[in-house]
């Protein structure tokens, strides 16, 4: 595994259809290849807009199954230009069973893993719950050429235990592809609030675990498709080191390729200094699996 990684975040809008979208992607990947970018993030739900600001059973047309039309075609980008790709799909796993999915291709057209997401939100504008099953993979890293991915999804980089698992099953990197924003109704201090809340507590993994993070999230207005106010979202995307230290991060208004170098052997540097791992009191920690001590 190589010490130094060149990696790279496609941070975009929606372009009106999945082909579009697609050919965004492309358009992208082979820019990150030509800059020597080794591992590609793509956004949560890439192919299409965020189409869960609201529930309607027409939605679930998105869907495709997984290996399908997009995993082939981002397979073999991913083959042609050498490069680790972690994409986000709306997966149709069978008839009325479907997942928010990423898939890893590893340098080649074949899949190399894929996480589902696990926690799954209900919150105005963010009805995921009439789309997605939660995940029944668990929190295991992918491993690629690269290293051990510990890829999770969104709603996921709000719990820390999402991050302890996959650090404790071996991941070296956390990738986390986003579609997060503002209700355009907030003021501009709330907005900060959230934003802040959001880098701050993906930070605390990166520090807690000892580990680098990657955060590729959506940019852009994206109407509601009822009479809702939309999504503004905020983009951000950003790298960070195993201290949370800023490695790279995009603006909040347009679409970036960002790129970052990420230092893989800092992780055990930082881990000696500041062993977490070692002081972890887990004969103490039985409570973690009840929903509240009431």
């Amino acid at each position: 595994m190589a010490h130094t990684l060149k990696v790279a975040l496609l941070q975009d809008i929606d372009h009106g259809s999945r082909d579009a979208n697609l050919d965004a992607i492309e358009a992208g990947l082979r820019r990150a290849a030509a800059a020597g970018a080794q591992l590609v993030l793509l956004q949560e739900l890439h192919n299409g807009p965020y189409f869960c600001q609201h529930e309607a059973v027409a939605e679930f047309d998105r869907a495709e199954p997984i290996p399908g039309p997009s995993t082939q075609r981002l397979g073999a980008l991913a083959e042609e230009l050498q490069l680790v790709l972690v994409a986000s799909l709306f997966e149709r796993r069978a008839a009325g069973l479907y997942h928010n999915t990423a898939v890893v291709f590893d340098r080649s057209a074949r899949i190399a893993g894929r996480y589902r997401k696990m926690h799954i939100p209900d919150d105005p504008a963010f009805y995921e719950k009439f789309y997605f099953t939660p995940g029944d993979l668990g929190f295991e890293p992918i491993a690629t050429s690269v290293g051990k991915l510990g890829v999770l999804v969104c709603w996921d980089q709000w719990y820390p235990e999402a991050a302890r698992l996959m650090a404790l099953a071996g991941a070296e990197l956390l990738l986390y592809p986003t579609a997060i924003g503002w209700d355009p109704g907030d003021d501009a201090a709330e907005k900060e609030r959230q934003r802040e809340a959001w880098l701050t507590v993906q930070r605390g993994h990166a520090v807690a675990n000892g580990l680098p993070l990657l955060a590729c999230n959506r940019t852009g207005f994206e109407a509601s498709p009822h009479a809702g106010s939309g999504i503004d979202f905020w983009g951000t995307s950003f790298v960070a080191g195993p201290q949370g230290e800023w490695l790279a991060r995009a603006g909040s208004d347009a679409p970036e390729l960002l790129l970052a170098q990420v230092d893989l052997a800092r992780s055990e540097a930082v881990r000696r200094i500041w062993p977490f791992l070692r002081d972890r009191r887990i004969d103490a920690y039985a409570d973690l699996v009840r929903r509240y001590r009431d």
